[in-house]
């Protein structure tokens, strides 16, 4: 199975990039996984949050593949907790998923017709962060989530 995060933005802050880096690299020892950061939607200025949220979403709707099964995050998604996370990537494996894509929307969210398309709609926390944070903490979990699966020692519960 190929993970793939796409997170509408910015490039990789250079403070935040070592780590998220670092656990992408992780990440590697158990699947295929890839970073896309994808640019947000140009001359913009004049928009609400509602048309940049549309243009974004027609964007990544675009993007998507017909066999990609799509994690959305957003805050008010499904909470889970590590094991369960782990639980789930068990289950599109054993369902022959062939790309599992985490996206983090734009500063904004994401438009309902992006959160229509989820196979998973996935709230990190009830707290909000920022979005370079949450490419971090992403990549974590999923690294945590490997090593549930494995029964290695990164998690202890």
């Amino acid at each position: 199975m190929k993970i793939a995060f796409w997170s509408i933005g910015k490039q990789h802050d250079a403070s935040m990039k070592e780590a998220i880096t670092a656990y992408t690299g992780r990440i590697q020892k158990y699947a295929s996984v890839s970073w896309e950061i994808i640019p947000g939607p140009k001359h913009v200025g004049q928009l609400n949050e509602v048309e940049i949220k549309k243009r974004e979403g027609r964007i990544i709707l675009d993007k998507l593949d017909a066999d990609t099964v799509l994690v959305a995050l957003d805050e008010n998604g499904k909470q889970l907790s590590s094991v369960q996370l782990a639980n789930f990537l068990v289950k599109r494996s054993n369902m022959a998923t062939k790309k599992l894509t985490f996206l983090i929307g734009g500063a904004f969210g994401l438009d309902q017709s992006v959160l229509d398309k989820a196979d998973l709609v996935w709230s990190l926390s009830q707290l909000t962060f920022p979005h370079q944070l949450v490419r971090i903490l992403l990549a974590e979990q999923v690294y945590r989530a490997y090593t549930i699966i494995k029964n290695e020692k990164y998690h202890h519960s």
